[in-house]
């Protein structure tokens, strides 16, 4: 039998642990991925036991985002990862992230969506659209720019740059980075501190939080679906990831002329 694609959780404190679970592909989320973490989502927003969500990954690396050698067609019923962002859209008890190693795409964007987020020193976050020839996800064409600035997210977002732990704290992507072996305990404990208050206190606060952005995130994502639909498997898409399965550096200038 596989080994669970999320693992879950639920300590005496109240704090709920969802942990992606593939980490010899260094939590890279196949479609499969993507709905079991929109499983524990859902779980942790309707269990009454549950105060506080902690999101994390297995092994080494927080996620490498979406696995590029999986199949990713429809298959009847919502997209999994559409599914898995309304259950996190959907969360109203606190949210708080532990990354380490990678985060890519949505291993990034999702910390837009977290309420706290600790980072170790070996986090390296990228937003990699442009260069598979897509757009934004998980209304990060919203977020980013309101967590990080204008300027600073279109740079991000254009060349598709890497950032580091420092950069992330500097930028208002994370809280805090500590050193890596201490990243999960940090961010458990910061948890259990949050899950020692009334849940009703801390929902009610998380629901006013969201209030003022829930509008623009429903709009942001609903362009994003848009322009993924105008440009996944078009010819730039295409040539990008046969360059990354082929390990070469993709030619964009060919559809220039």
């Amino acid at each position: 039998m596989s080994a669970p694609l999320a693992l879950t959780q639920l300590d005496e404190e109240g704090v709920f642990t969802i942990t992606m679970n593939r980490p010899e592909r260094r939590n890279a989320m196949n479609p499969e991925a993507f709905r079991a973490v929109g499983e524990a989502f859902v779980r942790a927003q309707t269990d009454p036991a549950v105060a506080v969500v902690l999101l994390t990954g297995a092994g080494e690396d927080f996620s490498s985002g979406m696995d590029l050698t999986a199949s990713h067609q429809p298959s009847g019923g919502p997209p999994p990862f559409e599914f898995m962002m309304d259950a996190i859209c959907a969360l109203e008890k606190p949210l708080v992230a532990a990354v380490r190693g990678c985060a890519i795409g949505y291993g990034m964007t999702v910390l837009f969506h977290c309420d706290v987020v600790y980072v170790g020193a070996s986090a390296r976050m990228r937003m990699p659209f442009a260069n598979l020839g897509l757009v934004t996800e998980a209304a990060s064409c919203y977020l980013a720019p309101l967590v990080i600035g204008q300027k600073q997210a279109a740079e991000l977002l254009y060349t598709a740059d890497w950032v580091d732990a420092e950069r992330a704290v500097e930028y208002g992507i994370a809280t805090r980075a500590l050193p890596d072996d201490r990243v999960v305990e940090e961010a458990t404990a910061k948890a259990r501190q949050m899950a020692q208050w009334p849940t009703s206190s801390l929902m009610e606060m998380k629901r006013m939080l969201k209030s003022f952005h829930a509008e623009n995130v429903r709009s942001a994502r609903a362009l994003e679906t848009a322009g993924m639909a105008k440009l996944f498997g078009g010819p730039e898409n295409r040539e990008a990831i046969s360059a990354f399965v082929e390990k070469r550096k993709p030619d964009f200038r060919q559809f220039r002329k």
